[in-house]
């Protein structure tokens, strides 16, 4: 490609919010390109995210079926088996698909333009790549979005920056699992912890907080404590971590698998725990250091979230920021809906906007979670008094039918 080029639109990303941005401008008839900065083309949910955890999930309820069969006319020869290696192969000829199908032949259609390396913003509207296959490239627009996602957050836990650790995105690498495991207790801990534990490996889930699942209506994480429970997922809530200890890592061992103790507090009482590996799935962090922000005027708040007006404008009014990188809800079609947004607020002034209390969450674990609005506990701070009610599943006809009955439905 040309070393130096203009556009319409220049994005850096290539996720979920710079592809919903480039449907837009090619509806508007703008030019765009794209500096693909970070994961392959796509971001985190088709490489990493809701792709390959959702085939897994699936992959792994199936190897749990006979187990789970609650139906006394249902008999089954034999236990079924998970061939992780083989599930592995599956999910990543999957992604290769998803990722060609529904983003690079969606940029080539749109006449995109995609420049591949670490993009930093050097001038108001203009990237520079720094590396890769288009170190050197600069390019420009007119306007620009910033898109360039999140990546897996460590907590600050004394000894935890010496030990060898698993998160969702290295646990794709692994083809040989350990025989234990200690996990977070977000939705993302939630959804891997069931996938592992149904593949053979005995997990355990430490919580910070009193629950699982602690920004969700209370009800629900109690529910999924119960259930995680009673399929045999050791659940323990209300941690107060003091330090992780690991033998030295073995450099010629390419598996993470070297016993990890985390030492922590409950109930006041100082507990060990003990396992094979590691797993820290204790949220996200936004994309946003060493892009070139200062250089362009873009403001951050302390935690690095990119700093957005309601219409997704920065602190720089030529540059826009959509996606995990501007905070919660950290969801791929929030993230499409931002870009989209955005575009049509740089280039129509359309000021539009999203109500994030209406946007659902839903953790596909089994059961699934789901929830949209707000809180008991959020309403009654906002308001003062809530009338809530509950429907228990064992309740509802269907559920006893299909002889499925974990959870609750909670209104309010």
């Amino acid at each position: 490609m040309a070393s130096a080029s203009n556009y319409d639109l220049v994005i850096l990303g290539g996720g979920a919010a710079a592809f919903a941005a480039i449907t837009e401008a090619s509806r508007r008839n703008l030019s765009t390109a794209m500096v693909n900065t970070g994961l392959p083309i796509g971001g985190t949910c088709v490489n990493v995210g809701c792709v390959p955890s959702k085939h897994l999930l699936a992959v792994a309820e199936h190897g749990a079926a006979a187990s789970d069969n609650p139906f006394e006319a249902v008999t089954y020869s034999e236990e079924p088996t998970v061939d992780w290696a083989q599930a592995l192969d599956c999910t990543n000829d999957l992604v290769e698909r998803f990722r060609q199908e529904n983003y690079v032949d969606v940029a080539e259609h749109f006449e995109t333009d995609i420049y591949e390396g670490y993009g930093k913003l050097v001038d108001d509207t203009t990237i520079e790549v720094v590396d890769d296959a288009d170190k050197g490239a600069k390019i420009s627009g007119e306007k620009v979005l910033i898109a360039t996602g999140s990546s897996p957050w460590t907590p600050p836990i004394d000894g935890l920056e010496s030990v060898d650790y698993y998160t969702s995105e290295t646990i794709l690498e692994e083809r040989d699992l350990p025989e234990s495991i200690i996990i977070g207790g977000g939705y993302i801990a939630l959804e891997w912890g069931q996938i592992l534990h149904r593949v053979g490996v005995d997990v355990t889930i430490l919580q910070r907080s009193e629950r699982v699942l602690s920004g969700m209506e209370g009800q629900l994480g109690r529910e999924i404590q119960r259930a995680f429970r009673e399929e045999g997922i050791d659940v323990v809530t209300g941690n107060d971590f003091r330090q992780v200890q690991s033998p030295a890592t073995d450099s010629s061992t390419e598996a993470i698998q070297q016993d990890v103790t985390i030492e922590t507090t409950v109930n006041n009482e100082r507990q060990e725990f003990t396992t094979e590996a590691l797993f820290v799935a204790t949220g996200v962090q936004p994309n946003s250091e060493n892009i070139g922000l200062d250089t362009v005027g873009v403001e951050t708040d302390s935690d690095g979230t990119i700093r957005v007006d309601e219409h997704f404008q920065t602190t720089n009014p030529d540059v826009y920021a959509a996606g995990d990188l501007i905070g919660e809800p950290e969801l791929e079609t929030v993230a499409a809906k931002e870009g989209n947004h955005a575009v049509k607020n740089a280039f129509g002034e359309e000021g539009v906007t999203i109500d994030y209390d209406a946007v659902p969450a839903v953790v596909f674990t089994r059961p699934e979670v789901a929830a949209v609005g707000t809180t008991e506990l959020e309403y009654i701070d906002e308001h003062g008094i809530c009338s809530c009610r509950t429907v228990q599943m064992e309740d509802v006809p269907r559920a006893k039918a299909v002889e499925n009955t974990d959870g609750p439905f909670v209104f309010s």
